[in-house]
């Protein structure tokens, strides 16, 4: 019924060595990720990342570079489907005009679907903060290589 479930995200770095992440609350489940999600049908990935960061962030970015495309086999929280998920470095064209947290999942309402942002320092990232797998090793990269 789902054979693949393709998804895209952006990695944005600010000026001091921070990156953007996400703590979200969905389908009854907390997780923190990368800003980004699901593609849509006719959409490339360069579109949908951009559409997904002005839909989560009403941020405009530039696409920098490919960071990583899962080479795993991962199976959704969610459906049935495999996920396969690709990653880019990302800047901002426009100021960042976020509701920025400093506590994780620090929602600013209640609801069944919430977002809040956060500026981690990547070289204090932790895998065990994020829930799956290909988000785990973006992690681990990230720290590797900035």
């Amino acid at each position: 019924m789902y054979p693949f479930n393709v998804r895209v995200y952006g990695i944005l770095v600010n000026d001091d060595n921070q990156v953007l992440i996400s703590d979200e609350q969905e389908y009854g489940m907390r997780f923190t990720k990368f800003p980004g999600g699901g593609l849509e049908h006719g959409e490339g990935l360069i579109d949908g990342l951009k559409r997904e960061f002005v839909e989560e962030c009403n941020l405009s970015i530039e696409v920098i570079s490919h960071f990583y495309t899962t080479d795993f086999y991962v199976r959704s929280a969610f459906n049935d489907s495999q996920v396969i998920s690709v990653y880019y470095l990302v800047k901002n064209i426009e100021p960042i005009n976020l509701n920025i947290k400093t506590v994780v999942f620090d929602f600013d309402s209640d609801g069944e679907v919430l977002q809040a942002f956060r500026w981690v320092k990547v070289h204090e990232l932790n895998t065990d903060d994020f829930i799956f797998p290909t988000d785990k090793k973006v992690a681990e990269l990230l720290k590797n290589t900035i």
